[in-house]
């Protein structure tokens, strides 16, 4: 399945897998507003709440979160302005509400499969923040889930929405610039260390248990919590899932394809001497039938690569074209500049919403199975740096050739308590 360009959902082409429109479920009319809980408020699920509760015809309804400090804070923002909305601990509870429409996911990564599963079960529809898994095994869960229930799923890879970026996609695939043989996905910043930090005892009114999850057993650590969870396989995919992920999402775009047949990847410590565990330096090759995909990734670096900290180059016979925060650039092999469009706006959440009443997972731009495709790659190069050789890749059946060690990497144990559902 290839994926899709804006203008192609326009025009009614569909990818197979979500090609359809799902079967009906209980959703409310075009003139009743749609009801949205937020789980994990703390950051990018703050910037979710503003997003949806700006949407004409949604409320946010419920807010949930472990942190009972951020909650409340959360839930008087709502108060003050006299708009009722009701704060959870538990999102199991939150999920007893049967007239919540939406559940909108911004958890650490270790959680997103598990709160959308028990929320696609329970008839929402679901909007989960990147990476949408954990595990390679966990979203091919929540994709069969989806199709079984009949749920719309997004994945939060925001640039699936520009209709820009969608435009410079469609002219790089046209073939105006001939045959595209490469991809590089950028992931180059600056980030601060974090030091060394002993345990502690968990700070009042947040249930450490609970944001433990189905992960391993361990004591309080404030560097394994708020968004520094980012940096440890138990909770987080490393920058690669964090940030990475919308780059190589974009590279996947623009070349077409979904799963490669091998990887190879590098990666580790160059700067940091503190607490991470994931790298913070990382280089990974994806090999398809006739293309490469390429990723780096440099948390020490303040200056860009071919232009970007954070976008996708494109190498093709006649020229390559950029993409970034700046919108899109041809470049011809003679140095003469092609044609060039703006970054333009992301209206994610409002794109979901859309499918949300219109029953069609092809009006999703970031359709759950596009998701689980790109957050499998982020997957792929971690497990081949950890494994630390070069890995041959089923796509059909997800699996590993012949490499019993990177296979254990598929899929992972879940606390007693916390397994995942079934289908």
């Amino acid at each position: 399945m290839r994926d899709l360009t804006r203008r192609d959902f326009v025009k009614g082409s569909v990818a197979a897998g979500a090609a359809a429109a799902l079967p009906l479920a209980n959703v409310r009319g075009a003139n009743e507003d749609i009801r949205v809980a937020v789980v994990g408020i703390h950051g990018q699920g703050g910037g979710l709440v503003r997003e949806f509760h700006d949407i004409d015809g949604v409320r946010v309804v419920a807010l949930c979160d472990v942190d009972g400090g951020a909650l409340d804070k959360r839930v008087k923002e709502f108060t003050d302005r006299n708009e009722k909305v009701t704060g959870y601990g538990d999102f199991r509870h939150m999920l007893e509400d049967k007239s919540i429409d939406v559940v909108a996911i911004a958890t650490p990564d270790h959680w997103h499969v598990p709160v959308a599963a028990h929320s696609v079960i329970a008839g929402k529809d679901v909007y989960v923040e990147k990476p949408l898994s954990h595990t390679i095994a966990e979203g091919r869960l929540l994709v069969n889930l989806a199709r079984k229930h009949g749920r719309m799923v997004q994945h939060g890879t925001q640039a699936r929405s520009s209709e820009d970026i969608a435009e410079g996609i469609e002219y790089l695939r046209s073939g105006k610039l001939g045959k595209v043989r490469m991809a590089k996905a950028i992931n180059c910043q600056l980030r601060g260390p974090i030091g060394r930090v002993a345990d502690s005892e968990t700070p009042p009114n947040v249930d450490y248990d609970l944001w433990l999850g189905p992960a391993p057993k361990r004591p309080f650590n404030r560097n394994r919590f708020h968004y520094n969870w980012h940096w440890f396989w138990d909770y987080g995919t490393g920058d690669t899932g964090n940030d990475g992920v919308h780059q190589i999402d974009i590279a996947r775009w623009g070349l077409g394809v979904e799963l490669p047949n091998a990887v190879s990847c590098s990666g580790g410590q160059l700067l940091y001497d503190d607490d991470h565990q994931t790298p913070d330096t990382q280089i990974a090759t994806f090999e398809y039938d006739d293309v490469y995909l390429m990723y780096e990734m440099r948390l020490w670096t303040p200056y860009p690569l071919e232009g970007h900290d954070n976008g996708d180059m494109f190498y093709a016979d006649k020229g390559t074209m950029s993409i970034g925060r700046n919108g899109w650039q041809v470049t011809f092999k003679n140095g003469k500049p092609g044609p060039s469009g703006p970054r333009g706006s992301t209206p994610h959440a409002a794109n979901f919403i859309k499918a949300v009443r219109s029953r069609k997972a092809s009006d999703l731009n970031a359709d759950v199975e596009v998701g689980h495709h790109s957050a499998t790659l982020c997957h792929l190069a971690n497990i081949a740096m950890r494994v630390g050789r070069r890995l041959r890749f089923d796509p059909r059946r997800e699996r590993f050739t012949a490499d019993p060690e990177a296979n254990t990497y598929l899929t992972k144990k879940y606390r007693k308590g916390y397994e995942l559902p079934t289908l």
